[in-house]
């Protein structure tokens, strides 16, 4: 297993409830794939360096997960189709 984290920026309009809820499934999404995750949820709100899919504003959402490379790579095809998500990008973390 490797150890991954996941970055991705849902709109900014969105209420707390509904960005946890977010966060939620794709957490699930991850766990039913065979994923471990250590850790999810709302990082912060920033304003967006250029527009994304029409919005200005983006809240950043932090996934740290472990997974074999086949499930990130499900994972992240299944988040790139999502309209929730604008932009998404998974890293893979080196071991110390």
């Amino acid at each position: 297993m490797r150890n991954y984290e996941a970055l991705y920026i849902v709109a900014a309009n969105l209420t707390d409830d509904q960005v946890s809820a977010i966060a939620n499934r794709w957490k699930e999404v991850t766990e039913k794939l065979g994923g471990t995750v250590e850790e999810a949820g709302k990082w912060e709100t920033r304003r967006l360096e250029f527009e994304i899919k029409g919005h200005r504003d983006g809240t950043y959402i932090l996934m740290k997960f472990s997974g074999t490379p086949a499930i990130q790579h499900e994972l992240k095809r299944q988040m790139m189709i999502s309209d929730d998500i604008l932009r998404l990008r998974i890293f893979l973390m080196e071991a110390v």
